[in-house]
Order: C-alpha cells, then sequence, then structure tokens
C-alpha cells in the first residue's frame, strides 16, 4: 500500500475516537496487551514517562522533550490527536517518523492484529512503541489518549508518572465528578514509581495521595516557578511548574541535565519539537491567534488571555463537537465579539445551527458558516488592522486553521 492507503485503512476500517466518539473507546487493555506480546513488548526496550490530565499536557509533554533533547538525549514523543499530519503523533528529537516506517508497521501487522481488531488509538500504540524501541530513543514521553487507567498507554512502567491537572471533560465515560476523573486519571500510577501532580484541588488531592499511598509511590506536587518559554500564553505557567518539578525529580534520580539544558529547552519548545496550536499567531494586522482549549477548564484560560490583549474589535471563529456539554464553555465566553460559528470536517462535529441557537442564550451573536474554512476567511474580510481574531473551541477547528494560515 501506499503512504495514502495506509492512512486511509488506518481511518477507514478501525474505529477513531476524535471522529466518531465514543462508540471507538475501549475500556479494556486486553488488546494492547496482546499487540505487544505479539511485538515482542517493544514498550520495555527504553525509557518512558507518563504523562496525564485534563489540560496541559501536550504542552508539558513537549516541554520537557525539549529540555531532554536539549541534554542530549535521543526522545520519543507519542501524542494526540494530530492537527495536520497523522504522523505529528509519533516523533523522536522533533522529526515525524517518515511515511516509510508507517507504510512498513501496518504492512507487517495488518494479518497479524486481524483477529484482534485493535481500535484505532490501539494500533497506533502499537506503532510508536515499536518505532521507539527500533530508533532505541533514550526516553519517549508518553501521553494517554484518554482517561489513564484503562488507556492503552498504561501498559508502560515509567520512570515517572505526571497528572497535569483535573477537569470535567469526557464525563460520559470518565466520571461526572473530579473525584471520579480523578481515580481515572491516577490509574497510571505505578508500584514505586513516583508521580507529580499538576495542581493541587481540593476535590482530587485525597485521591491522589490515598492511590499513591496504595502505590508505595512518592508523590510531589509542582512548586510555582518561572522561566522564559515560547510557549505563549499566560495559561503555561501552571505548565511549566509541572515540567519544572518533573526534571527536579530526573535530576535527583541521576538524569543528566543542568541549567543551560532548562533554560534553552524552555525557550525552544516549538523548534525542538515541532509543537503547534497552543496560543498560536497565525497572522497579524488583523492578529489571528488559535488555540486547542476545548473544555471549561481550558477556555477559562483562554479567556483571561484575551482580557490581556490589546484590540479595538474581537472576532471569534468557533466551532464544537456534539458530544460534549458546550453550555458550560459558551457561558464564559465574551459577548462583547462576533462570532463566527462553523463546524469542523469531522462525523462528530456539533451543526452550526445548534450552536448558534445556544449560543445566542447565552448573548453570544453571529452568524453560522458551513466551514471553517469560509469562516476564517469572512472574519479575516471583516476585520480591522487593529482588531484581534481568534479561532478555537475544538482541536478540529484549530487543525483546519493551520492549514489554511501556515
Amino acid at each position: 500500500m501506499t503512504y495514502e492507503e495506509t492512512i486511509a485503512y488506518l481511518y477507514a476500517q478501525l474505529p477513531m475516537f476524535q471522529r466518531v466518539g465514543q462508540v471507538a473507546y475501549k475500556a479494556d487493555l486486553s488488546n494492547i496487551i496482546r499487540i505487544c506480546d505479539l511485538l515482542n513488548n517493544p514498550q520495555t526496550q527504553f525509557k518512558t514517562i507518563h504523562v496525564a490530565g485534563t489540560n496541559g499536557k501536550g504542552s508539558v509533554t513537549h516541554m520537557l522533550a525539549s529540555v531532554l533533547q536539549e541534554a542530549g538525549y535521543k526522545v520519543g514523543i507519542y501524542c494526540s490527536p494530530h492537527l495536520i499530519d497523522f504522523r505529528e503523533r509519533v516523533k523522536v528529537n522533533g522529526q515525524m517518523i517518515s511515511k516509510q516506517e508507517v507504510i512498513d508497521f501496518v504492512a507487517q501487522c495488518k494479518d497479524l492484529f486481524d483477529e484482534i481488531e485493535p481500535s484505532f488509538f490501539e494500533y497506533t500504540t502499537a506503532l510508536a512503541f515499536q518505532c521507539f524501541a527500533q530508533q532505541k530513543v533514550d526516553v519517549a514521553i508518553v501521553e494517554v489518549g484518554l482517561g489513564g487507567r484503562l488507556d492503552s498507554t498504561n501498559v508502560i512502567i515509567p520512570e515517572l508518572s505526571v497528572i497535569t491537572n483535573i477537569g470535567l471533560d469526557h464525563t460520559n465515560i470518565l466520571g461526572d465528578t473530579l473525584e471520579k476523573i480523578a481515580a481515572e486519571k491516577a490509574g497510571i500510577i505505578k508500584w514505586k514509581v513516583p508521580v507529580v501532580i499538576g495542581e493541587k484541588q481540593n476535590e482530587t488531592q485525597k485521591v491522589f495521595e490515598q492511590i499513591a499511598i496504595e502505590k508505595n509511590a512518592e508523590l510531589r506536587y509542582a512548586k510555582p516557578f518561572s522561566i522564559a518559554c515560547d510557549l505563549q500564553g499566560s495559561y503555561q505557567k501552571n505548565n511549566i511548574a509541572t515540567a519544572h518539578e518533573v526534571l527536579e525529580l530526573l535530576i535527583e534520580k541521576g538524569w543528566k541535565i543542568n541549567q543551560k539544558n532548562i533554560e534553552n529547552g524552555f525557550l525552544h519548545v516549538a523548534k525542538n519539537t515541532a509543537f503547534m496550536g497552543r496560543w498560536q499567531i497565525l497572522g497579524k494586522e488583523p492578529k489571528i491567534i488559535c488555540d486547542t482549549a476545548h473544555n471549561k477548564e481550558g477556555v477559562q484560560y483562554v479567556v483571561q488571555q484575551l482580557t490581556q490583549e490589546k484590540y479595538e474589535n474581537l472576532h471569534i471563529v468557533w466551532g464544537a463537537v456534539k458530544d460534549k456539554d458546550q453550555s458550560k464553555v459558551l457561558e464564559i465566553l465574551p459577548p462583547n465579539a462576533h462570532y463566527y460559528f462553523c463546524a469542523p470536517k469531522l462525523e462528530r462535529a456539533m451543526y452550526t445551527r445548534e450552536l448558534k441557537k445556544l449560543a445566542s442564550s447565552f448573548h453570544l451573536e453571529g452568524e453560522e458558516y458551513s466551514s471553517v474554512e469560509s469562516a476564517c476567511y469572512k472574519a479575516k474580510s471583516a476585520a480591522g488592522a487593529a482588531d484581534l481574531i481568534y479561532i478555537g473551541g475544538s482541536t478540529f477547528v484549530v487543525a483546519e486553521a493551520l492549514l489554511l494560515f501556515r
């Protein structure tokens, strides 16, 4: 198969959570365990750091990778979802794996996995593990796909675990309280493996501390820390503190990381790891910013950041997925903006008419557009040079915007 045919096979033949939602989620580790056994357990052939949490996983993952690269380590990144290219999910020292590696893996495993019928995410996780083993990485930063306890990545025994924070996201799968969601995320805590918690929250503190005691795992909370970082947005301060706490722990464990590595690593995250979509500036005059924040906790940080921007008029291009409660997000968006409601190109997309109607109940006014592209172009043509255009609401809206403006 060609690369295009291989990707089409992965998308079409296997359920993909990002595209179809809950029906694609497998709350069971049996498939990935069988798959790893068939591949001679590649996940045991390199060191790992496991990262879970509601918000900030991607930022913390890429900050850590950048610093470790500066320290001379060969670093793998496994993250999701991708924005433009499927291969963004699996990177080594900031470089996406080759198309040939994807083709070869699927060709090797297609018949081998037929009886198992793995999900898209199980297939991709196995691809990442195999790639990291073959490329002999020193360490892989492995980001949880969804939850933690039953996530396909949870077959690794990491050097340490990280839980950035807990918010009410994927409540139809993980539970409808912070305590229940915390218990699922805390499923990545392993016996005698240290864990760093990014944010101390009253509702989740007891959950984490109890599970850490049961697993005889050292638990640390991130301490405030400030350093220059190329990832924009004041909300990154929590992610910086979390990543720094992890680095402190690694240094204590004997990893060779010096202060210069830390400074350069935080300063060159995007350059070292090709990280995208977090308070990313896509244009000037008018200033155009996109961000993948899509739940209440993430959007709260975005709204705070918008208040620090200077502009004459605010234009917001907004799209969403239909299997999440949009009310909690829409109620905190600024009413003093003109909205361009749109739908990304996927089955889970919320209908623009429904989104516009719901937004109106929170005094958010604007027009609906048939695509992200048409909404973005309309916003750009309507905005003055001193205006601000913000694009968000969904990872998939941002992905399409990046293609338009890159």
